[in-house]
């Protein structure tokens, strides 16, 4: 039975990574989402490796190891939050939020496509379509106005977390008794992360940082609580309650991150884009692993958090209380 103490860090992870997005767009008023993405990367590795030394855990030395690191750091790290980053220059924070939460249906579809999954169960390539129609319904390619290039990096920023777990599961995941810790992993991947910042940073041409207080201190709390905060509460998650309840956050990431659009950006949202929301929960539920009966359960959860903010959506298309 999950605690007390695991809900409330669920619900905090939720709110961290939720608010990503919200921050990612204000830090944008003082920074490039290259310069953006390498100074969270460098805060939340330097709170990983104080947290680390803090109790006594230390990372490898292992040179193969630091190889397989490096390629989930580019592909779970680096490459998507600065994708993310140049997104949101011209797609609001709570459509980034929600296109976020194809991950996990980008996760099965390579995990397939690379031969560590060997077959679909109908349950997942049902949860698969469902997902992807979501999708498909807040593009909305039938439109006049349709998927400009900010909400392409957002999909090709999801399929890199996709391309990045995928090789974690195959490369850096098992049982050796010898492995590092989690946490020390965590640390490792957003060092190496680093590291390939550092090599992307020429690519826009070292512009300016704008002395915006509000927006530096947006990147502050990205670095360190959402960054390095978050990837420890979310590794003490699956440590005590397993993989699958720390995975409820995808559930609850978006709903975070439309609603603090709306509040302090006064971002609009319609009934198609809830009705795609609704769709790529309920698919990424079904997609999860695990039994049917489970599956169902997850369903469940999906939809009470659906009726949970329904209410709170249906005010997205009028009022404002901020604005």
């Amino acid at each position: 039975m999950t605690s007390s103490a695991s809900y409330l860090r669920l619900g905090a992870l939720a709110v961290l990574w939720g608010a990503s997005f919200l921050l990612i767009k204000i830090a944008l008023t003082a920074m490039s989402p290259v310069q953006i993405a390498f100074t969270r990367i460098v805060l939340g590795a330097l709170v990983l490796v104080v947290l680390c030394a803090l109790r006594g855990i230390r990372l490898s030395s292992d040179r193969r190891l630091w190889r397989h690191v490096a390629v989930a750091g580019l592909f779970a790290s680096a490459l998507p939050w600065m994708l993310y980053g140049i997104a949101e220059r011209s797609v609001d924070s709570g459509l980034t939020g929600v296109l976020n939460a194809t991950t996990p249906l980008w996760t099965l579809l390579f995990g397939f496509l690379f031969g560590q999954q060997r077959a679909l169960a109908p349950r997942k390539l049902g949860g698969l379509a469902l997902g992807f129609a979501g999708v498909l319904l807040i593009l909305a390619p039938w439109q006049a106005v349709s998927a400009g290039p900010g909400v392409l990096a957002c999909l090709a920023a999801a399929a890199s977390y996709g391309i990045g777990y995928v090789y974690i599961g195959r490369h850096l995941t098992g049982n050796s008794g010898d492995a590092p810790a989690p946490l020390a992993m965590a640390g490792m991947q957003l060092t190496a992360a680093a590291g390939i910042a550092v090599l992307a940073l020429p690519v826009e041409g070292f512009p300016a940082v704008r002395f915006e207080p509000a927006a530096l201190l947006a990147v502050a709390v990205l670095g360190v609580f959402g960054t390095g905060v978050g990837f420890a509460l979310n590794y003490r998650l699956i440590a005590d309650e397993g993989p699958t309840a720390a995975s409820t956050v995808t559930y609850v990431m978006p709903v975070v991150s439309v609603l603090l659009g709306w509040l302090v950006l006064g971002e609009q949202i319609g009934g198609r884009v809830v009705g795609g929301i609704a769709l790529v929960l309920l698919g990424v539920a079904l997609s999860r692993q695990g039994r049917p009966g489970a599956a169902r359960a997850r369903v469940q959860r999906v939809r009470s958090v659906l009726r949970a903010g329904s209410q709170l959506y249906a005010d997205l298309a009028t009022n404002n209380p901020m604005k």
